[in-house]
């Protein structure tokens, strides 16, 4: 960068002439060598660890990766909890063991049900365990199919021909005869949690255009999208509120907390335990590997995988024991795939004996007999249970859905379809923005509070800060002298992302050490006028003294053939169905990384040692909103700001597929928000009616609202002189 600097003020290249035209980096028939224009990651890719070198390593990264989840569940911040109303009723007394049915609203008028298990003449506070149950047809109803059961009975993958029919109430009878308290809760859509249905949550294939409305919505909508709304969530919040359940009954003991769930199961475990302190021992089995991340659509959230994995989510719970599972299916290769990575994190913090792999790979897709043995070895030690040798399992009485069910006459099923649907996506919409609108609505409002929380909300949304000098490389392909300006341009390359950008530097003789970055949808095409020379108001700023600088952003440009404007965005190719997570969990949305484009410009023109520069921004069409994330994300580093926003709200884009669409965009006070966290800084913005009020409230607390201008009606040789500071 130095030297590039330094070839600005003091030197230059050979003298050579331009076609009167925008200059193009590469021929026309030549793409840049950009990493981002391969295929989009999916949920089949490879996964790994990224191995922290030390524990401040980690401490950092364990910090972010625990706010991507809580971001990308809809949890960030954490919805106030609304009264659970819980029902228990119709106790049975069984060999060993008791079965209670249970009810509880985990928001009002959406129910969490499931089957209450007991140690009968258990005394004091007893261990308490959360049993998740996966994607075993009807879940803690399911009735193994005759043969199923017969080849694993030959086996020995069951032992008894009773208690073999469903190894989720085997788990949960054993547990509770080895004196635990056992919740066995339904996943949404299963069992008696049919309020929203199971093709809707789990089955999700075509978007529902009479679930796509401004201010009425249903899950995996654009809406619930940009909100941060998904069944993924909502799972997640049942599990929240399952244990929240449990810690009212006075027989828990609320320092010996357990989870455990195989399959879609073992996915609620290993998110549970990684955001939820409470917990005290976990095992999720046959789900924590490098491979497949869960294919069902309850196991997948916009933002949540960019850049990270099941084991390094299954790793959050460290020091704390956790127990693993592995078998003949994604989880086969863990022995030498992501094992060896976690047992180094344990060994690093000094707790290698709290990690535990129970490999059997000769059994597909399971949780056993076998494993569940390693599993009550495992919560023995770990939860105190007391036996020196932990008893084997022996058989129960399984239990159909006629007598697991928790509704009848007296307990009926509640109402469910697209209406309750609707409700619950409001009533979570509201109380998460009660939680933000609180932020700045009481007398000790901070705008450090303000920041941490939506400002850390859309750190994660957008995905990326401001690079290390490191990770960004200038290759220089063309230069030119004209009149009175020196045009450089060539490929801006950052490593950590594998971009690599066309830019072009328009550089005055008079350099006054300020660069102005451009936006534009045509990319540096849009420095230009039609007769190929620099528009009227970028002559402007580079008579004032300024470089002026242009970028294509991924898919413009010349990322495109000829003037093309992309109208849609890519999806994975492997799925064909219609929910955003399967690409935006894996991949970040095309605004983001346009997003990224620009923080990676602003980086290379901001370095830390640079000594009187200064960046400055603008953009005044389509890319307004995308100038506005960058500056939220530049931490100080974009000096002024003057953009034309187009009265745009992510919450308004109508498809998943828009350039326009962000996951999360709305959630954090929408594009206000992005204006507002940067405050105190300079900013000028024309297309709103008014301040939005969370701007003004933030510029207020810095007693600084003078440096945040709404200009009206739209008058470009003001918003030059306001760029160059001139009044």
């Amino acid at each position: 960068m130095r030297n590039f600097i330094l070839a600005l003020i003091l030197s230059f290249l050979p003298w050579s002439v331009l076609p009167a035209q925008a200059p193009r980096i590469f021929p026309a028939d030549k793409l840049p060598p950009d990493a981002r224009l391969e295929p989009l990651r999916d949920l089949n890719g490879y996964f790994p660890m990224q191995a922290p070198a030390s524990r401040h390593a980690w401490t950092q990264r364990s910090t972010r990766l625990r706010r991507q989840i809580l971001v990308s569940q809809g949890l960030w911040p954490m919805p106030q909890k609304s009264e659970l109303n819980a029902t228990i009723h119709g106790k049975q007394d069984m060999d060993g063991y008791s079965i209670e049915k249970v009810y509880f609203e985990s928001m009002p008028g959406f129910f969490v049900s499931g089957s209450l298990y007991r140690p009968l003449n258990a005394k004091g506070k007893r261990p308490a365990i959360l049993c998740p149950h996966g994607h075993w047809s009807q879940g803690r109803f399911y009735d193994a199919p005759a043969d199923t059961l017969k080849e694993q009975l030959a086996n020995g993958a069951e032992v008894f021909s009773e208690g073999g029919r469903n190894p989720i109430q085997a788990r949960c009878v054993h547990l509770a005869r080895l004196g635990c308290i056992v919740f066995n809760y339904d996943m949404v859509g299963y069992a008696d949690s049919q309020q929203i249905s199971y093709d809707v949550a789990h089955r999700f294939a075509s978007q529902r255009p009479e679930m796509n409305h401004r201010d009425q919505w249903g899950f995996f909508s654009p809406q619930a999208e940009t909100h941060l709304q998904n069944v993924m969530g909502l799972q997640t919040w049942n599990s929240i509120r399952s244990l929240d359940f449990l810690l009212t009954l006075p027989d828990v003991d609320p320092k010996r907390l357990a989870v455990t769930g195989a399959s879609g199961g073992g996915t609620q475990t290993f998110i549970l335990s990684a955001i939820d302190p409470r917990i005290q021992v976990s095992m999720p089995a046959v789900m924590v590997s490098t491979a497949m991340q869960g294919g069902c659509t309850c196991e997948n959230a916009s933002l949540l995988r960019i850049g990270a994995g099941n084991v390094d989510f299954a790793a959050l719970f460290a020091p704390k024991p956790l127990g693993l599972t592995a078998a003949n299916d994604w989880t086969v290769e863990m022995e030498t795939k992501g094992y060896p990575e976690l047992k180094n994190l344990f060994q690093m913090l000094g707790k290698p004996e709290h990690l535990h792999l129970e490999a059997h790979i000769h059994f597909p897709h399971n949780y056993n007999h076998v494993c569940r043995k390693a599993m009550y070895r495992w919560f023995n030690q770990h939860l105190h249970l007391g036996f020196q040798n932990v008893p084997e399992e022996r058989d129960y009485r399984y239990q159909n859905a006629e007598q697991l069910t928790v509704w009848n006459k007296q307990h009926p099923q509640p109402a469910g379809g697209a209406e309750l649907e609707r409700q619950v996506v409001q009533h979570w919409e509201q109380n998460s923005q009660q939680q933000i609108d609180s932020l700045l609505n009481h007398r000790r409002a901070s705008l450090t509070r303000y920041r941490e929380v939506v400002g850390g909300g859309i750190d994660i949304v957008i995905g990326k800060q401001l690079s290390p000098q490191a990770h960004i490389h200038w290759e220089e392909i063309l230069h030119a002298e004209k009149s009175n300006h020196d045009v450089r341009g060539g490929i801006l390359k950052n490593s950590a992302s594998g971009s690599a950008n066309p830019v072009l530097f328009l550089t005055p003789e008079n350099w006054n050490q300020t660069f102005v970055l451009w936006l534009s949808e045509n990319g540096k095409s849009g420095l230009y006028g039609k007769d190929g020379n620099p528009s009227p108001d970028v002559q402007k700023l580079l008579n004032a003294g300024c470089c002026v600088v242009g970028v294509d952003l991924l898919f413009q440009g010349e990322y495109l053939s000829g003037d093309a404007i992309l109208e849609k965005t890519r999806r994975v190719a492997s799925n064909s169905r219609e929910a955003a997570a399967y690409s935006f969990g894996y991949n970040s949305s095309l605004f983001a990384r346009r997003v990224h484009d620009v923080l990676t410009v602003t980086s290379y023109l901001s370095f830390p040692d640079s000594d009187g520069l200064d960046v400055r921004l603008i953009a005044l069409d389509q890319t307004g909103p995308i100038a506005i994330a960058a500056r939220a994300q530049a931490k100080g580093a974009i000096s002024r700001l003057a953009v034309h926003t187009g009265n745009f709200r992510f919450a308004d884009v109508n498809d998943i597929h828009s350039p326009q669409f962000l996951p999360g965009g709305a959630r954090y006070h929408d594009l206000p928000g992005m204006l507002a966290v940067a405050a105190p800084l300079p900013t000028w913005i024309n297309g709103e009616k008014h301040i939005p009020a969370v701007v003004k409230q933030c510029y207020q607390l810095e007693k600084s609202l003078d440096q945040f201008v709404l200009y009206h009606p739209f008058n470009t040789k003001d918003l030059i002189d306001w760029v160059l500071n001139q009044p």
